[in-house]
């Protein structure tokens, strides 16, 4: 005779989330909301110009490779999210950048 196994409530609610899932996936009505999140388009070409940086300036600035700024700028990559906050703060206030790049520079 099998040993029945309590479970905890989270586990009782995984498992209840995890059939809810199989349902939906099988294409069965269920009670389940989906979220599409579509990230922005961030023109990191655009943020680079405004600093007035070369790729490699931009990407020593921004803490990522050279190789990543430019896939980004090709567009066969999108940057991600702190990349791409910094890559909208840089494109609507520039100059401010500028001056925590020259204060963080100069200590």
């Amino acid at each position: 005779m099998a040993k029945k196994v309590k479970r905890s409530r989270l586990a009782n609610d995984l498992f209840a989330s995890l059939d809810e899932l199989r349902d939906f996936v099988a294409g069965k009505k269920t009670g389940v909301i989906v979220h599409r999140v579509t990230p922005s388009d961030t023109d990191a070409r655009e943020a680079r110009h405004k600093l007035g940086l070369s790729q490699r300036e931009f990407a020593a600035v921004i803490g990522t490779g050279v190789g990543t700024v430019r896939k980004w700028e090709l567009g066969t990559r999108r940057p991600s999210g702190a990349a791409r906050t910094l890559i909208e703060v840089i494109k609507s206030e520039p100059k401010a950048v500028r001056r925590a790049l020259r204060n963080q520079m100069a200590s």
